[in-house]
């Protein structure tokens, strides 16, 4: 792009990212937010000049008060929400928590106010649509040792 070219407007996503934890029954750990109904994965949006995994880092020692290694990415899912506008978000694999972390685990009281350990075939009536469609490609991205890429909650084919 050249300085005499006029600029266009380019996407402003708002960024999140999350993690899946598991219990040593290949469960996945969800949270439940004080302020909204449903569950959801620990994590939420980034701060400015944080990193994707620094965010996701962030909101799980914010929310479940330990801080385990953050894994690779699972998810990248471009999923533009009709209110919020553009969303790019990220779903990272936190693996499965020794006792230890998972005994440490204290909940802020604040965003969010339990915890539990659920089934895969839970999370289509547990979970939104959307974040459903996320997590079930995260389970088959880390079965694959993969990496998925999606749009609207549904990888490309």
């Amino acid at each position: 792009m050249s300085d005499s070219t006029v600029s266009e407007a380019v996407a402003q996503p708002r960024t999140a990212a999350g993690v899946l934890f598991f219990d040593e029954g290949g469960r996945v750990l969800l949270v439940k937010p004080t302020y909204k109904r449903g569950w959801e994965i620990p994590g939420g949006y980034l701060h400015p000049g944080e990193t994707p995994s620094q965010g996701a880092a962030r909101e799980v020692e914010e929310e479940l008060g330990i801080a385990p290694p953050i894994g690779r990415l699972l998810v990248a899912d471009w999923a533009p929400h009709p209110v919020e506008g553009d969303k790019l978000l990220f779903v990272f694999d936190g693996g499965r928590l020794a006792p230890e972390q998972f005994e440490a685990i204290t909940l802020d009281g604040v965003e969010i106010g339990e915890y539990a350990f659920h089934e895969l075939d839970q999370v289509d009536t547990l979970l939104i649509p959307r974040l459903a469609h996320r997590v079930r490609a995260a389970f088959d991205a880390r079965a694959d040792s993969a990496t998925a890429y999606l749009e609207y909650g549904t990888p490309l084919s």
